[in-house]
């Protein structure tokens, strides 16, 4: 195990600097727009933000996870067919654990971070009228 972390992250030093480097910022800002869009119909809804409403209201969080697979599903193949790419041109060879945690990084943990607090600005903007 401490192999794999040691090679994802040597690895990923060279996705950072290697072809295809541009990905580390365009697939988080498409996440990022995704989870203002998710956000905002949150926020018409009245529903929780996002994180809150995973942990507190089980009977939503098969809804929220399934709609969040919706929102960033096409995000996440599309970082993981990439570093697929990457690999195979860079390192010569597939890693597809390497290859799920760079897309989990790039597509889900962006949504997840801004999906709530895209929520809690936008209702407190529309409270504020």
């Amino acid at each position: 195990m401490e192999e794999f972390f040691i090679r994802f992250f040597e690895n990923l030093g060279l996705k950072l600097h290697g072809p295809m480097k541009f990905r580390f910022i365009l697939q988080p800002l498409v996440a990022l727009f995704f989870a203002i869009k998710a956000g905002l119909r949150d926020s018409k809804k009245g529903s929780a933000p996002f994180v809150p409403g995973l942990i507190k209201e089980k009977e939503q969080r098969r809804t929220l996870l399934k709609q969040s697979w919706t929102d960033v599903g096409k995000v996440f193949i599309f970082a993981l067919i990439m570093d697929i790419v990457f690999q195979l041109i860079v390192l010569k060879t597939i890693y597809p654990a390497e290859a799920v945690l760079t897309a989990i990084l790039l597509a889900f943990i962006p949504y997840f971070i801004f999906r709530g607090p895209a929520n809690r600005i936008i209702s407190y903007f529309n409270n504020k009228e």
